[in-house]
C-alpha cells in the first residue's frame, strides 16, 4: 500500500470503519501495517535528529568562551529540547558547562534570570555542579541570589546550599566531543579491614527484615539512579545495642539475598569506612552511572547520595538535610564484599554498605552489583 501521506490519512479516517463493516478486513490490516512501517521510519528519523541536536549542544557546551555559552543559552531558550535523548536534558548540559566553561562567566551569564527566563532547570542543576566543584556560593552574588529565587518545589531545593566537608574532592567524568572517561571504583580498600576469622558462624540470625517499601526505595536510590544492574536493601532492628566490632560477624548471618549460599569459609571481606568515603561511593554510583548508563550527573547524583544515606542512617522521611547530616555523621559505616551468588565478584562492580545507627540498635544494608 503506497499512498501519499494525505491519502493515507483519508483512508484511515474515511474508509477503515466502512471497509471493516463490509468485511474487507485484510484492507484494514494492510492499512495498519503501512502505518506501523511509517511510524517506525518516522521514529528513527526523530531519534536521528535528537542525536544530531545533542551533538550540537555538546559542541557549544564544550567550546570555552562567552560567545559559545551565550549561543547555547539562546538555543536552549528559543528552542527548548523536547526529545528523550539523555544528552538533551538539563542535568547533562549543566555538567558539561561546569566542566568546560569558566565559573565567573557561568555565574554572570547563566544565572541572569532577566535575560534567560526559561532556564531555571539548567540553573538548578548548574548551581550544585559548581558547588561540588568548590565554587563559593557566598561571594558569587548570582549564586547567593539563586537560593532565594529558586523554585521551592524543586527536588534539588532540599539539598544544603553549601558544600559539606565530606562532599569535597568528589570525582567527575572527563568529557570530550566524542566520548568520556570515568574513574569511579567500588573496590574494597585495604585499610580499616575487619574481616571475621574463618570458619564463620553458620547459624542464621533470627532477625527479620523490617524495611518498608518507602525505606527500601530510598536506600537503593543512588544505584537505581545510576542505572546499576541490580540492588537490594534490608533493615534489621536489634534486640540490644551492639558494638561496631560485632557487625562483621553478624552481617553474614542475616537473612539477605546477597548472603544466600555463602558458606562458613567463603570469601567475606569487610572494612570500616569513614562516612565521607561511603558518601563518595554513592555519589559516584548515582552521578556517573554503571556499565550501561551515564548516570544522573553531579546535581542529582548529590541528591540521591544524600537520600540513600538518609535512609541507611534511619532518618525520618521528612527529615531536613541538617538532620540527615547529624545522623549520618553519628552512624558507623561499613563496606563489604562476599563470594555469594547474588554478587558477580567482578573487581569494582559489586559492593555492600552497612550502617549501624547512632543508638547501635539498627543495621541497614545496601547491596549493589553492576554486572550482567
Amino acid at each position: 500500500m503506497e499512498e501519499p501521506e494525505e491519502n493515507l490519512a483519508s483512508l484511515v479516517w474515511g474508509q477503515a470503519e466502512q471497509r471493516a463493516a463490509q468485511g474487507d478486513i485484510s484492507f484494514v490490516r494492510r492499512l495498519g501495517s503501512e502505518l506501523a512501517d511509517r511510524h517506525a521510519a518516522a521514529s528513527e528519523q526523530v531519534r536521528a535528529y535528537e542525536r544530531q541536536l545533542a551533538h550540537v549542544i555538546r559542541v557549544l557546551a564544550l567550546t570555552p568562551g562567552h560567545d559559545s555559552l551565550t549561543q547555547l543559552l539562546r538555543l536552549l531558550e528559543d528552542k527548548p529540547p523536547t526529545g528523550t535523548h539523555p544528552d538533551l536534558r538539563a542535568p547533562f548540559v549543566a555538567s558539561l558547562l561546569a566542566e568546560h566553561q569558566q565559573v565567573p562567566d557561568l555565574v554572570a551569564t547563566v544565572f541572569d534570570r532577566r535575560e534567560w527566563k526559561k532556564l531555571d532547570e539548567l540553573r538548578a542543576c548548574l548551581y550544585h555542579e559548581l558547588l561540588l566543584r568548590g565554587a563559593d556560593t557566598d561571594t558569587h552574588g548570582p549564586l547567593r541570589d539563586w537560593t532565594l529565587v529558586r523554585p521551592g518545589w524543586h527536588p534539588l531545593a532540599w539539598l544544603p546550599t553549601h558544600r559539606r566537608d565530606f562532599e569535597a574532592g568528589v570525582k567527575f567524568p572527563n568529557r570530550s566531543l566524542r566520548g568520556s572517561a570515568r574513574g569511579a571504583s567500588s573496590q574494597l580498600p585495604t585499610t580499616g579491614r575487619m574481616d571475621p576469622p574463618t570458619p564463620r558462624s553458620f547459624e542464621p540470625s533470627a532477625l527479620h527484615n523490617v524495611a518498608t517499601v518507602d525505606v527500601y526505595e530510598t536506600i537503593v536510590a543512588a544505584p537505581q539512579a545510576g542505572g546499576w544492574g541490580a540492588c537490594e536493601a534490608w533493615v534489621f532492628l536489634l534486640d540490644e545495642a551492639i558494638t561496631p566490632d560485632q557487625v562483621p560477624a553478624l552481617l553474614p548471618t542475616l537473612p539477605m539475598a546477597c548472603m544466600d549460599g555463602l558458606g562458613p569459609t567463603d570469601r567475606f571481606e569487610i572494612a570500616a569506612r569513614p562516612m565521607k568515603d561511603v558518601w563518595h561511593l554513592l555519589f559516584e554510583t548515582a552521578s556517573m552511572g554503571g556499565m550501561y548508563s551515564s548516570g544522573v550527573h553531579g546535581a542529582f547524583g548529590r541528591l540521591w547520595a544524600w537520600r540513600s544515606m538518609a535512609a541507611l542512617s534511619g532518618a525520618p522521611a521528612n527529615a531536613t538535610a541538617p538532620e540527615v547530616e547529624q545522623l549520618v555523621l553519628q552512624s558507623t559505616w561499613f563496606h563489604f564484599e562476599a563470594a555469594a551468588e547474588w554478587f558477580h565478584n567482578d573487581i569494582g562492580s559489586d559492593y555492600g554498605i552497612a550502617a549501624l545507627s547512632p543508638d547501635r540498635r539498627r543495621i541497614a544494608v545496601l547491596a549493589a552489583t553492576d554486572t550482567d
